[in-house]
């Protein structure tokens, strides 16, 4: 077994969240070598969002939203320093059975010591979820995560149905998202048709406009993961007292 794989493998048996998939271990069966990850029934966020049997409801995507911005906030504040994961994105949030975010493949993922900054020779990542700085510069930041985070959330506020985003159709969703915050276009044509119903607009906006911060093109302009949950937990806090208000008065 190569010595970095087994680094690889005890640092991140050590980190633990409950929204993180936890590393139960690893094997070695002389050629290949597997790490073991706990199974999440519900497979991945982008294939809740794709499925027409059934509709990620409002609540649901707020909570998803909220918790993802937990464990987020867990890795960058990190005591042995920032852990990057460097490919958030739809497919690597898997859904347990109780449909609770569980963040995956940390095959990617570096620690940051005291650096706020490093410079890789290797950029790697999903393009459509790159930062535009990591992609030009290889600078890596905890700034990199927070603009991948932000694609996520105006994926699942508009449901648009890509599963792997490329540059064009990122630019032309986060263009949308600016124009619609800044009132060149109507709240109306980025909610998802399917959960308009559902949503309170104070909170989508809060959201989306989170999430326009999130995609700001220069690191300098995006928000701290932790001023991130924040507004995530406010939001969800509000939905969460507002639908359960909403369902007892219903009964």
């Amino acid at each position: 077994m190569s010595g970095s794989f087994t680094r690889e493998a005890d640092g991140l048996s050590k980190v633990r969240h409950p929204n993180l998939v936890c590393l139960f271990g690893y094997c070695d069966d002389g050629s290949d070598q597997y790490l073991v990850y706990e199974y999440c029934a519900n497979g991945n966020l982008a294939q809740n969002l794709l499925r027409s049997d059934s509709v990620l409801s409002w609540p649901t995507r707020v909570k998803i939203l909220r918790d993802c911005a937990s464990v987020l906030r867990f890795l960058h504040t990190h005591s042995d320093g920032c852990i990057v994961h460097r490919d958030i994105k739809l497919t690597n949030i898997l859904l347990t059975e109780d449909m609770e975010p569980k963040l995956s493949d940390f095959g990617l993922a570096k620690m940051l010591q005291m650096e706020e900054t490093k410079v890789f020779t290797d950029v790697r990542g999903t393009i459509g979820y790159m930062d535009p700085e990591y992609i030009t510069h290889s600078k890596l930041t905890c700034a990199s995560d927070i603009y991948s985070f932000g694609v996520v959330v105006l994926q699942l506020l508009s449901g648009r149905k890509v599963i792997e985003l490329d540059i064009v159709a990122r630019d032309s969703l986060t263009k949308k998202a600016k124009d619609v915050v800044t009132g060149k276009k109507p709240l109306d044509e980025f909610i998802d048709s399917r959960v308009r119903d559902e949503v309170n607009i104070e909170d989508f906006v809060l959201i989306l406009k989170i999430g326009v911060l999130c995609v700001a093109h220069s690191s300098v302009g995006r928000p701290t993961i932790k001023d991130v949950y924040e507004e995530m937990d406010k939001a969800w806090r509000n939905t969460n007292t507002k639908f359960v208000t909403k369902s007892s008065s219903s009964i």
